[in-house]
């Protein structure tokens, strides 16, 4: 697989752990890996220039991870509402993976990370995009993993609008 036309922005306050992933995301290939220090700084670069894939810390002064989604996702001046967002955390109770869920969080991987593991995560987010959901408490990819083929009753809220886009990029 190439991944030569894609551009990742690595956000992460600790510069150790961004030169890491940006190092290993060099090594697969990519085009352009672009770097923040902090959410407010992400935002700054997303609106100078395009990326395919975002990856962020949760934990992070200033704007975390988890607000850095939710206004990626939200609001209307967002430079890039879809884009697919995979979060790294070194906290993962039950509790925090469901927050980083419902914020709009395509994929989650825990720290500390190896290069397989963020690779095959990314892999995951090319090659199983979700339909997008716009529902009266939430706006970001489907949040549901499995599908369930018997199922074939109303939607579970009364106000949902399942918008299912095309969300491939060509990347072979």
């Amino acid at each position: 697989m190439s991944f030569r036309n894609l551009n990742v922005l690595v956000v992460d306050d600790c510069p150790h752990m961004r030169n890491i992933v940006s190092a290993i995301l060099r090594g697969a290939g990519f085009g352009r890996v672009g770097e923040a220090n902090d959410g407010a700084a992400a935002l700054g670069e997303l609106s100078q220039a395009a990326y395919d894939i975002l990856i962020t810390d949760v934990a992070m002064p200033t704007l975390d991870g988890l607000e850095l989604t939710r206004l990626l996702r939200t609001a209307k001046d967002s430079p890039n509402p879809r884009i697919p967002i995979l979060m790294m955390t070194a906290h993962t109770e039950r509790a925090k993976v469901f927050g980083a869920r419902d914020a709009g969080v395509n994929e989650l991987v825990s720290k500390p990370l190896s290069a397989k593991t963020l690779l095959d995560r990314v892999i995951a987010l090319i090659d199983h995009p979700r339909s997008w959901v716009i529902a009266k408490h939430y706006v970001g990819p489907d949040r549901r993993r499995r599908k369930n083929a018997r199922y074939d009753g109303p939607l579970r809220r009364e106000d949902d609008q399942v918008l299912a886009i095309d969300d491939s990029w060509g990347v072979g």
